[in-house]
């Protein structure tokens, strides 16, 4: 089961340039680790004051997140990076938040309406396409299969489709048209 963990930092006044620097090494680096699965770093828009980075970082599993963590090339990067930042947050993102991978996650409501915009419509898909073939199974064995099939087709295909086509709303960027 993949990992995904939110750390945030905020960088020193006057380290901003250098520290995003180091960091696009590192996480360009840190896939030596074949636990890695994925690393990004987000900023605030240009002329913002915001000095606080975000990096989300995804691991195959818990183990391959704690090889990384308790690797030399971690520690080494850690030691370098508390000299241009405070001290960093770590978030383990589990739940719905790992869908909506973010530092900030979206408000809990947005979170909740995209995955009724996912379970909606998957749950009708399933109740009519494997409903008929496992009517005559007991309840609680057509529960589990419907259930089994419900998260694995939103994890692996309906909510990344659903949270890139509502990303805008969910980090409230939308624009208003005039």
């Amino acid at each position: 089961m993949p990992i995904h963990v939110a750390i945030t930092r905020k960088v020193l006044l006057g380290k901003e340039e250098e520290f995003k620097e180091a960091l696009r090494q590192f996480l360009g680096d840190s896939f030596w680790h074949g636990g890695v699965h994925g690393a990004a770093m987000m900023t605030a828009l240009p002329g913002s004051e915001s000095r606080e980075i975000g990096i989300l970082r995804t691991f195959a599993n818990q183990a391959e997140r704690d090889a990384f963590y308790n690797s030399k090339f971690f520690k080494d990067w850690e030691a370098y990076a508390s000299t241009l930042t405070e001290e960093p947050v770590y978030r383990e993102l589990t739940g719905l938040e790992a869908w909506f991978r973010s530092p900030v996650p979206p408000p809990r409501w947005k979170m909740a309406v995209a995955t009724l915009c996912g379970v909606y419509p998957t749950s009708l898909f399933l109740t009519y396409v494997i409903g008929p073939f496992i009517q005559q199974l007991h309840p609680a064995f057509r529960t589990l299969i419907i259930a089994s099939c419900m998260v694995g087709l939103l994890t692996w295909v309906v909510m990344p489709q659903v949270i890139k086509v509502l990303k805008p709303w969910l980090s409230g960027s939308l624009k208003s048209s005039k």
